[in-house]
């Protein structure tokens, strides 16, 4: 009877108990019986291997996600390179030209490029890599020309203008242009979404602290002013950020640090999808009496919303636009369709021109 009794209260085991749990069945039973694959738990077992497999594998030689054990050593080296050796190798008169490319950009670096190159200024070119695919990319055809600025982002959502990876890819520009002032270089800043028809630099008159653009399309006289222009109606200026170029001067130095601070106090939010050049121009409007300002020539540098449509303009300044900005325009096609159409989407038929030949 007391044996019929111990049986009828101890607890009835389950079979199918979580194999990983602490319970007797899975120290013991099935510790030491084989699981077999056409058990229930063999195929549960099989099965997980499949799905996790098929998840991950497909990304393990992936350039987004490069595994640091599998890097081939010139990976490792570019991984390992820095900023101050990477603008020490292609300073050229103590000058950088910059621009930050995340890998769905690399068909407008390449237009860019093949432009900057017939105005033989390609090897003062650093390209600033947000992710590592880029960044091996770029070195892997042009050795020593990108680097990578930890942390990366995400390459596949920092493209999209208005979203919150838009802004975090734009944000880190001051920052990532005060580094290189810090170093003592000048430093011209460039989207890759613009054209070079001439020298830029031969419109760099003076030595002010830095020189950038009109983004506004109402026609200036050829002859306008380079201060820094009234504010709008949101109380501040309508300058671009695409095109900057800055001296290593405390001047050019404060310009980046309240850029930076103001970016930070403004930050992107749902409610408001920010991006960098707002912020831009809150630091230009604070520093303009500390800081030696140049507005560039509006027929040298025009901005896409006055170039791209007013042809009548267009043709009264021929033989003057230095660099064409293809923006007032959102998306790659709109903007790859709008460059063909003025045959300046140049990776067509000239892509040998570029430094890093045809991409793949």
């Amino acid at each position: 009877m007391a044996q019929q009794k111990f049986l009828h209260q101890r607890p009835i085991q389950n079979p199918f108990t979580n194999p990983f749990s602490s319970s007797p069945l899975s120290t013991s039973s099935i510790s030491n019986r084989p699981i077999s694959l056409l058990s229930r738990n063999g195929l549960l077992l099989l099965l997980a291997l499949l799905v996790i497999l098929g998840v991950f594998l497909p990304w393990a030689g992936s350039p987004l996600f490069p595994s640091p054990n599998k890097l081939s050593p010139s990976q490792s080296k570019w991984r390992d390179y820095s900023l101050p050796q990477a603008v020490k190798f292609v300073a050229k008169n103590g000058t950088v030209i910059v621009c930050a490319v995340s890998y769905p950009y690399l068909p407008f670096l390449n237009n860019w490029l093949i432009s900057v190159s017939r105005q033989k200024h390609q090897d003062q070119v650093l390209v600033i890599a947000e992710d590592y695919a880029t960044l091996y990319k770029v070195n892997e055809k042009w050795p020593g020309h990108a680097v990578l600025i930890p942390p990366a982002l995400d390459s596949q959502t920092a493209h999209k203008f208005g979203s919150q990876g838009f802004f975090n890819f734009t944000a880190r520009r001051p920052q990532h242009l005060l580094e290189i002032l810090e170093l003592g270089y000048n430093v011209m800043y460039n989207d890759v979404d613009m054209v070079w028809l001439q020298d830029p630099f031969q419109y760099l008159e003076g030595k002010h602290d830095a020189y950038f653009m009109d983004d506004m399309t109402a026609i200036k006289p050829l002859d306008h002013s380079h201060d820094l222009p009234p504010p709008g109606k949101k109380g501040r200026t309508y300058i671009c950020s695409c095109m900057i170029f800055l001296r290593p001067t405390s001047g050019a130095k404060l310009l980046m640090k309240k850029w930076i601070e103001e970016l930070e106090t403004q930050p992107w939010s749902r409610a408001k999808k920010a991006n960098d050049q707002p912020g831009f121009n809150w630091a230009l409007n604070k520093t303009v009496n500390q800081v030696d300002m140049y507005l560039l020539s509006q027929a040298a540098f025009p901005t896409g919303g006055l170039y791209f449509k007013n042809k009548t303009w267009v043709k009264e300044t021929k033989g003057k636009h230095a660099i064409i900005h293809n923006n007032y325009i959102v998306g790659f096609e709109k903007k790859i369709k709008r460059f063909r159409d003025f045959n300046l989407w140049l990776v067509d038929d000239h892509a040998s021109e570029s430094p890093l030949g045809k991409l793949e």
